[in-house]
């Protein structure tokens, strides 16, 4: 058996989608965990029948977790809070809960996401909005983590960073099962680039996919993607070593490579021809790299750091641009020695 983090502790998950939903249910098999949706009707759902069939079909919930629509009292004497809200509306949630989160609470954040205008991470966020909220407290959790399978139980790996080594080891513990293996790393920086980054990427793989383009192109896209992904994480202050593992490289293969990811298969419909609007229209679930996309485009443009592949996304994403032609551009680019550029 996995150690408790403290006899006392309880747990609240703010977003009740498809990862909010897992990192609830592992994290129920510890402490007392309340999992917080808006919508009343999947909220009756996990509470009464244990199950969230919209975001998770097939999975049967543990039975000792509560699901909840009342932000405030979720929240109220929680040990713990996780975030589990999109980028797009983290701060909006957050500043709802932020009057009954203690300042020494742990925030641990599992959005993959940059915000849009102010271009802040999400445990920046976080800060922003708690204002003295301890920032050794603020942690994310990241990595190659497709929820459903880590709900059905297939192993799996994460991290979470956090500065603070003994808050790190302790939402380690938290958060890991069975099948569900969690390391700590100090570089929040890097992790939070790198799981932003990732999605840009697999968009591009996406598309290539989408095309027509075999595993050559994949490999091409991936290898070259993690360079861009470590240029922009280094940066700003990332550690080198962090875009090698689960967080970098890792998020990156599983996210480039599974149907099962939402980017990848926003990137995979574009490929093939229909609009972006019209993917969104019929997804339910959120693709964080439709948004974040641009603020990242920004980040590398205020850093100098030169991203040809994101910018490609970018321009398909936002400029109308057919992905078929821009492909010719990306090859033709200035010849370059491999690690050109690289941290």
């Amino acid at each position: 058996m996995l150690p408790i983090v403290a006899s006392d502790t309880s747990v609240a998950v703010i977003g009740a989608g498809s990862w909010g939903t897992t990192v609830a249910s592992i994290m129920s098999e510890h402490a007392p965990t309340t999992l917080w949706g808006r919508d009343a009707g999947l909220v009756a759902e996990i509470a009464e029948r244990h199950t969230n069939s919209r975001y998770l079909d097939g999975i049967t919930l543990p039975g000792d977790l509560e699901a909840t629509t009342d932000l405030e009292s979720a929240c109220a004497d929680a040990g713990v809070v996780v975030m589990a809200v999109p980028s797009h509306g983290y701060r909006a949630v957050l500043e709802r809960a932020a009057p009954t989160i203690r300042a020494d609470v742990p925030v641990v954040s599992l959005a993959k996401g940059i915000e849009r205008g102010t271009l802040l991470r999400m445990t920046e966020v976080t800060l922003d909005v708690l204002g003295d909220h301890h920032a050794d407290r603020v942690a994310v959790l990241t990595g190659p983590n497709l929820a459903i399978e880590v709900a059905a139980g297939q192993p799996a790996a994460s991290v979470i960073a956090c500065t603070d080594d003994k808050t790190a080891r302790d939402l380690q513990q938290l958060c890991m099962n069975r099948s569900f293996r969690v390391y700590t790393n100090p570089d929040v920086i890097g992790c939070e680039v790198a799981g932003a980054m990732k999605n840009v990427i697999a968009i591009a793989a996406g598309t290539a996919a989408g095309l027509g383009y075999g595993d050559n192109t994949q490999a091409a896209l991936i290898t070259r993607g993690l360079a861009e992904v470590a240029r922009l994480g280094v940066a700003l202050g990332g550690e080198p070593m962090t875009f090698a593992g689960l967080a970098g490289l890792g998020d990156l293969v599983a996210t480039c490579t599974s149907p099962k990811s939402r980017n990848r298969s926003v990137g995979f419909e574009l490929g093939r021809g229909r609009s972006l609007d019209e993917i969104v229209e019929q997804s339910n679930m959120v693709a964080e790299g439709v948004r974040s996309t641009a603020a990242l485009l920004e980040l590398s443009a205020r850093a100098g750091i030169e991203m040809p592949i994101a910018a490609m996304v970018g321009a398909v994403l936002y400029d109308g641009r057919r992905p078929a032609e821009l492909v010719p551009e990306l090859m033709l680019r200035e010849a370059k020695a491999e690690l050109h550029g690289l941290p």
